[in-house]
């Protein structure tokens, strides 16, 4: 499979990323939602731990409204936010709701040390520095899910039970705001660091942050197999 095209930044960051990238879209536990393999309490103790992840994502792309420098980086912002809260996070609610779990109990879920570390480093990302850092360490969860959602759907086994949360990310919903957030990071570096992106001074530090957050990513899935 291709690479989905995000825009230029990204397609930047990912081939910086090196090996980290496959390493987080192709984990064995990414692998094993597709073929149906992965076991019920696995899934379910990452999607706990991701509904935790998602409150503090929110709370980053709420840091991205204030960040923000044009009326279209606010706008995209905020719609991420109403989205995570209004969809993404109602996706977990629902699946853990038909296994017993409670919203209010993933609400109250203690975070594992994979999740404490990559939700501060995203914040610690957007609070040290502006809008770019901040979008670096935002874009591998995005942009992941994106490719994952995707890989799966062409290679997922007919009887998965895990068909629900393949379809959330291949959607058209989920691929039109990855292009979305594309042309905003775009826009975002150009207008703060210059073009080419790669040229300029601060891009290694940007594709420091975007791959620490890639590494951060593999950390969670493995958080998720190792329940296995």
């Amino acid at each position: 499979m291709t690479h989905p095209d995000y825009g230029r930044a990204f397609g930047l960051f990912r081939d910086a990323a090196g090996p980290a990238w496959t390493d987080y879209t192709r984990h064995a536990f990414v692998q094993k939602l597709g073929d149906g393999t992965l076991p019920r309490a696995a899934f379910l103790h990452y999607l706990v731990q991701d509904y935790v992840f998602l409150t503090h994502f929110t709370r980053g792309w709420a840091l991205a409204i204030v960040k923000s420098e044009t009326l279209e980086e606010t706008r995209l912002s905020a719609s991420l936010v109403q989205g995570l809260v209004h969809g993404e996070m109602q996706l977990h609610v629902k699946i853990c709701a038909d296994e017993g779990i409670s919203e209010q109990t993933l609400f109250e879920a203690a975070e594992s040390p994979a999740n404490l570390a990559y939700t501060r480093y995203v914040m610690d990302a957007g609070q040290a520095g502006d809008l770019c850092d901040l979008l670096a360490a935002l874009a591998p969860c995005v942009f992941g899910y994106g490719e994952i959602g995707l890989q799966l759907a062409q290679t997922r086994a007919a009887d998965t039970p895990y068909g629900d949360w393949i379809d959330t990310y291949a959607g058209d919903d989920y691929q039109a705001l990855c292009r979305d957030v594309g042309v905003m990071l775009d826009g975002a570096l150009t207008r703060r660091i210059g073009s080419p992106l790669d040229l300029a001074p601060r891009w290694p530090r940007l594709c420091k942050r975007f791959s620490t957050a890639t590494a951060l990513e593999v950390g969670f899935w493995q958080m998720g197999l190792d329940q296995t």
